[in-house]
């Protein structure tokens, strides 16, 4: 069973940017599909970002897409997600998921996720 942390959260300014991490540890993330979700207070959980196993590919929600990238190094056991140009409806706790590499049929998809992070708090402020 793989365990998920995140890190890199923080208070940013509109327009700055932020990196994510996360590290996987108890499972080989070559393994895994990956994918970034977030949640802002009352709000529903929503799909950011995702990335195959091999890092062949990604897909994205369209408020992020051309504004956020998703990475992975297998080798490190980590995924990124590079976030430019934020806004402040981009305030949200943001989680990395996991699921087998071999369903990844349905990445945008909340339930299709196996593994989860604690989250790591972003605010974008104006």
């Amino acid at each position: 069973q793989v365990q998920l942390a995140e890190s890199g959260g923080g208070l940013v300014q509109a327009g700055g940017s932020l990196r994510l991490s996360c590290a996987a540890s108890g499972g080989t993330l070559s393994a895994y599909a990956m994918g970034w979700f977030r949640q802002a207070p009352g709000k529903e959980r929503e799909f950011v970002a995702a990335i195959a196993n091999s890092g062949g590919n990604t897909y994205y929600s369209d408020s992020v897409k051309g504004r956020f990238t998703i990475s992975r190094d297998n080798a490190k056991n980590t995924v990124y997600l590079q976030m430019n140009s934020l806004k402040p409806e981009d305030t949200a706790v943001y989680y990395c998921a996991a699921m087998p590499g071999y369903r990844f049929w349905s990445p945008r998809t909340t339930n299709a996720y196996d593994y989860w992070g604690q989250g790591t708090q972003v605010t974008v402020s104006s």
